[in-house]
């Protein structure tokens, strides 16, 4: 099979998706999805919750709380809690197991604790 061949996912999944390695739990957005979009991820219609950007994930499977969330075949991190199949795979629901992932909120109790 060539290396094309080997990045498509099958056909019963949205053409602007693709999985980088087959071992991927997620896909990664070739082209921005709107917000209410009914798309097709491997097989299961799902309705997209808000605009989803370039180069972002979505889960091509169910994920659950504390399974590793792989992209490019290797682990980039894992699930804060379980994740539906198409939806959005972020710093909201994963966590990194090699870097600290802070959200804003948390950067600014952080700097408010230390003034205090």
């Amino acid at each position: 099979m060539s290396e094309k061949n080997d990045r498509q996912v099958d056909v019963k999944t949205d053409p602007r998706l693709i999985q980088l390695s087959p071992r991927d739990n997620v896909l990664v957005l070739r082209d921005v999805i709107e917000g209410g979009e009914k798309i097709c991820v491997s097989g299961t219609h799902v309705v997209i919750k808000q605009r989803i950007g370039l180069g972002h994930k979505l889960a091509s499977k169910a994920i659950l709380s504390d399974e590793k969330v792989i992209k490019y075949g290797a682990p980039i991190g894992s699930a804060t809690l379980d994740i539906g199949v198409g939806e959005h795979v972020h710093i909201h629901n994963i966590k990194s197991n090699y870097t600290p992932t802070l959200s804003l909120e948390e950067e600014n109790d952080s700097v408010t604790q230390s003034h205090a």
